[in-house]
């Protein structure tokens, strides 16, 4: 379905549900892979991208059942996405650990082709369904659509910067670029963690 044919209430109810399936179905084999490779390759920056993508789905959950169920109300979007908030908090510290004894030489990231396409794929597919998801949310003016857009987008960013970190640890071999990248994915998530819940989006 064309997003610019949908006009009616009942079309773009079907084409957020068919939006956010594809979501859940996504970011299950995404997190999957993610956190896979991170196991195999000791990479904390394929770690937080595998711990990100839970988050995302889960968002991608509450809001397939928002849109499923008209009776869910607003203090169920708003309390799980406190949930979410704090398990984001969880996940940021959880990659600093994992960056830290990588950069003091208590683990060592190796390389990761499954890592590398995965992450790949999910710059390219996460901008565009946050495109929808925003389009979507504007039509019908949902907060919890709203919010899934901005953790799409994030995980599209997230995706670009723990890339740049597998490849030059797989070019270079220099190790400290994969604790470093998934460093600098904490702030990104950590942010989306407080705004989550305070109830509200990142731009």
């Amino acid at each position: 379905m064309d997003a610019a044919q949908i006009s009616g209430p009942h079309q773009i109810r079907r084409r957020i549900l068919w939006v956010q399936t594809f979501t859940i179905v996504w970011m299950t084999a995404e997190a999957g892979v993610a956190l896979a490779s991170a196991w195999k390759a000791r990479s904390p920056a394929l770690l937080g991208f595998g711990g990100d993508s839970l988050i995302e789905l889960l968002s991608a959950a509450v809001v397939f059942w928002r849109f499923r169920d008209a009776r869910v109300d607003e203090r169920t979007e708003k309390r799980t996405a406190q949930i979410g908030g704090s398990l984001l908090f969880a996940l940021a510290a959880f990659v600093v650990i994992a960056s830290g004894a990588a950069l003091l030489g208590y683990s060592e990231p190796r390389t990761s082709l499954a890592g590398i396409v995965l992450l790949l794929l999910a710059a390219m597919i996460m901008p565009w369904l946050a495109a929808e998801k925003r389009r979507l949310a504007a039509k019908t003016g949902s907060a919890a659509l709203r919010a899934d857009a901005a953790e799409s987008a994030l995980c599209g960013y997230l995706a670009w910067i723990a890339l740049a970190g597998l490849v030059v640890n797989a070019v270079w071999r220099n190790h400290w670029t994969d604790p470093v990248a998934a460093l600098c994915l904490t702030p990104f998530i950590a942010r989306e963690g407080w705004e989550a819940i305070r109830g509200k989006t990142c731009c």
